[in-house]
């Protein structure tokens, strides 16, 4: 009894809480990390997540080839502890790089060297849910479905909630310590920023004009298990528009293939059209030579939406309280160089690290969380817009004189890295997200751009004879 009367006679605390907007990976992510400062994470989602592993209606990326780099792969398994496991079970792929993927640069043939990093490949459906269930299974994140987000609750100097609309048409403010948007491409926070009297952020897109097209293949038997990554990656700097081809084994047996083209060299969505655009148009027929004994099962998913675009919001000069931005709202890439997931992850490590650092709810934190979100979004925007800068009509005045410079050592660097094995895993260091990209620019890396390649460069793709009969039997 006496027990009892000591308990009560104590005051409870505030709770402290936190609203998360959005319910795709990055979103998911941001929960399960917030629950380590807050009593209550709210998950806000404008449509009705799946329950398993099937196709999420307003997130038209997902059937198109996903990968999570080896960097991204930590900091998910970090974050949700068994992921990776439960991905193998349910029948995920973990490749090495570059032992287990055949790639043709711009400047020719990689070898397959021995693992650096590796990757995990599988369905973005199957990743999605694997999180999802995870993270949902801690009673304090609660999830709120059809419900709109319409704008932030405060001023300038904090945020204290977000105004949302549930699918009642009914409105409400969910009140939070911190508000995170992890809205995707969608996000409106510069829209939400002004009306809270706060400037514009600085922007930057950069628009390859790409489309891409993906189909799901039942592979041949014997190329179900270890069969390589096929990555045909386009010549950006040739005149002419870029083509590329990505071949993705996945889940249950099946191969994902992904094909896309800048302004003028677009693949369609016609059906009848896939495999002879693999055939003829990319750098190399080999996709369209393994597709021709596969069986499809699936029509041709098409997409448009590939512009590269960052908002600069750790550069805002005044930023509030309560307020921070993560994954495509922050930064979104053309999907060929598959860095999306990856950068989100890690960038909810870096929330995660500052609050621990600086402590919840204090002054200044969101704008720390901004700062440190934006370190792992550097390296994935220059590896993407260093590319598709140079196509035509990607930015308004093309490419700028760092642009050009980079790209030339970027150049001489792959040509390099197609004949020695050490620069080719300092490439992977930092296409893995493992580094960043001041390793390029070490001496030693430096000498070995001077020297150039120290084998000949390949005329064909490094696919073992058991790889050739194993894709096309006849």
């Amino acid at each position: 009894m006496s027990d009892r009367v000591e308990l009560a006679s104590v005051p409870s605390r505030p709770l402290k809480t936190a609203v998360v907007l959005g319910g795709s990976l990055a979103g998911m992510l941001a929960a399960r990390a917030l629950v380590e400062f807050a009593d209550v994470v709210t998950i806000v989602e404008r449509d009705v997540l799946p329950d398993g592993p099937e196709r999420r209606k307003n997130l038209p990326q997902a059937q198109h080839v996903h990968l999570l780099w080896s960097g991204g792969v930590r900091a998910i398994e970090e974050l949700v502890p068994g992921t990776v496991d439960l991905l193998g079970e349910a029948g995920a792929h973990r490749l090495s790089l570059t032992t287990d993927m055949v790639a043709l640069s711009p400047q020719g043939w990689f070898r397959r060297w021995a693992e650096s990093h590796y990757m995990i490949l599988s369905s973005r459906d199957l990743l999605d849910a694997t999180v999802r269930a995870r993270v949902l299974d801690d009673d304090r994140i609660k999830l709120v479905e059809r419900t709109e987000a319409l704008g932030l609750a405060g001023t300038a100097t904090a945020v204290t909630g977000v105004r949302v609309r549930g699918h009642d048409a009914a409105e409400r403010t969910l009140p939070a310590e911190l508000v995170v948007d992890a809205t995707g491409r969608a996000s409106r926070t510069p829209q939400w920023l002004r009306k809270l009297g706060l400037p514009a952020p600085e922007e930057r897109q950069v628009n390859s004009g790409l489309a891409y097209a993906s189909r799901l293949y039942r592979a041949p038997e014997k190329a179900r298990h270890g069969f390589p990554v096929i990555n045909i990656q386009a010549a950006p700097r040739d005149g002419k528009p870029g083509r590329a081809g990505v071949l993705l084994p996945v889940e249950d047996g099946r191969w994902l293939v992904t094909l896309s083209g800048t302004r003028g060299g677009e693949p369609s969505a016609d059906e009848t059209d896939f495999q002879r655009f693999a055939l003829e148009e990319l750098r190399h027929p080999v996709i369209g030579e393994f597709i021709a004994h596969a069986e499809p099962l699936t029509r041709v998913a098409f997409t448009r939406s590939t512009t590269n675009r960052r908002y600069y919001y750790e550069r805002a000069r005044r930023w509030p309280d309560g307020f921070a931005v993560l994954g495509d709202a922050l930064a979104a890439y053309n999907p060929t160089y598959g860095h999306g997931m990856s950068v989100a992850a890690q960038s909810v490590m870096a929330l995660r690290d500052a609050i621990r650092a600086r402590g919840w709810g204090t002054p200044g934190l969101a704008r720390a969380v901004q700062k440190a979100a934006a370190r792992p979004v550097n390296a994935a925007w220059d590896l993407a817009t260093g590319q598709d800068v140079f196509y035509p009509g990607a930015t308004a005045s093309g490419p700028t004189l760092r642009d050009r410079i980079l790209a030339a050592y970027v150049d001489r660097l792959l040509y390099t890295a197609t004949g020695n094995g050490r620069i080719a895993r300092r490439f992977t260091d930092v296409s893995s997200l493992q580094r960043g990209a001041h390793v390029l620019l070490s001496p030693d890396v430096l000498l070995a751009a001077v020297l150039g390649p120290l084998k000949p460069q390949l005329t064909e793709p490094p696919l073992s004879h058991e790889e050739w009969k194993a894709a096309d039997p006849t």
